[in-house]
């Protein structure tokens, strides 16, 4: 693989969920030292996988962290599906009475986005901004040898909308497109940000360790020939009784993606995974390891190897002081 010449490599960052304070503490290990307000490393970039908002305590300062690295050219970043959420539930529909915002205010997408909106809410101008920086982050990143995605790198549609949007970036259009089920853009923002689903047989439902309620279960896309639930599941949730042993159909193997071995290397984030980093595959790496849930902030630290090192991962462990609010001076750090 071949890196651009002025760097030595990239730092991948899995999904931070508002731990800004731990992602201070993992850019510092990792070698970045802040200069003028910005993160910065004399020979390398970092690249974050989506899903900074939500959930955590410290949401502002992990998007001030992240936003001023990506501005001053020393981070890029992909959407993550909290991102793509909030733009959702924030903009209003246009030209359909029956909705008002393209994420219906409902109590479930009320409490997904409840922690950010409180966080900002002292702060509207910062969220107004923020969300205008959310509409110019690219859905994936391809170069220098890597590809990044928050979710799942589904080639054809990624082909498809990249000869619509080469810059990677959706415009509002496209944005207000993505609501409608069955539409082009609704089925990029699914895959690339959310993954494939697999939906529970009806009279079963995942009780899930955040709180939700789930009628379907996340599948990967890295399993040649699957015939089984139990050969594509991943997540931390357990399926239910002896569901893994459940023959997939050929409806649902039809809706998966594959993504083959000879594959450059991916980097994915969203999966909630637990306990030691390790590699699903020989050139993918996950890096969401549930920071928010007291897991780790999970970074993969790449040279340009075309097959992945398990020994290349970095990590802070999120200790259980970063659910206490934040002091002012702790996102304002200039």
């Amino acid at each position: 693989m071949t890196i651009r010449s002025d760097i030595e490599g990239y730092d991948l960052i899995g999904d931070v969920h508002g731990c800004g304070a731990t992602l201070a503490t993992l850019l510092e290990k990792l070698g970045y030292y802040q200069r003028g307000g910005v993160y910065q490393h004399p020979r390398r970039k970092a690249i974050f996988l989506g899903d900074l908002i939500d959930r955590g305590p410290r949401i502002r300062l992990a998007v001030t962290i992240v936003r001023r690295m990506v501005e001053s050219g020393e981070a890029q970043i992909v959407m993550g599906n909290h991102e793509y959420n909030a733009l959702a539930y924030c903009h209003r529909a246009e030209n359909d009475d029956a909705h008002e915002w393209l994420r219906d205010h409902t109590p479930r997408h009320n409490r997904i986005i409840k922690e950010t909106l409180e966080q900002y809410r002292e702060h509207p101008a910062e969220w107004d901004e923020t969300l205008a920086w959310f509409m110019e982050i690219p859905l994936f990143i391809e170069q220098d040898g890597l590809r990044v995605v928050h979710a799942c790198w589904d080639q054809s549609l990624i082909d498809e909308f990249r000869r619509h949007y080469p810059d990677a970036r959706m415009t509002e259009t496209f944005l207000q497109q993505s609501v409608e089920p069955g539409s082009f853009a609704f089925k990029v923002l699914d895959r690339l940000t959310r993954g494939s689903h697999i939906s529970l047989p009806d009279d079963i439902a995942i009780h899930s360790g955040d709180g939700f309620t789930r009628r379907s279960f996340r599948a990967h896309f890295w399993a040649r020939n699957p015939r089984t639930y139990g050969d594509v599941v991943f997540q931390p949730d357990n399926l239910p009784g002896d569901l893994e042993l459940r023959p997939l159909s050929e409806t649902e193997r039809a809706r998966l993606s594959y993504y083959g071995p000879d594959e450059p290397p991916l980097f994915i984030g969203h999966y909630w995974c637990e306990g030691i980093p390790a590699l699903p595959a020989p050139n993918i790496a996950c890096l969401d390891y549930s920071a928010v849930k007291f897991g780790r902030l999970v970074a993969y630290r790449w040279h340009g190897e075309s097959r992945l090192d398990a020994n290349h991962f970095v990590w802070v462990r999120v200790p259980r002081a970063e659910q206490v609010r934040p002091n002012p001076w702790e996102v304002d750090f200039d």
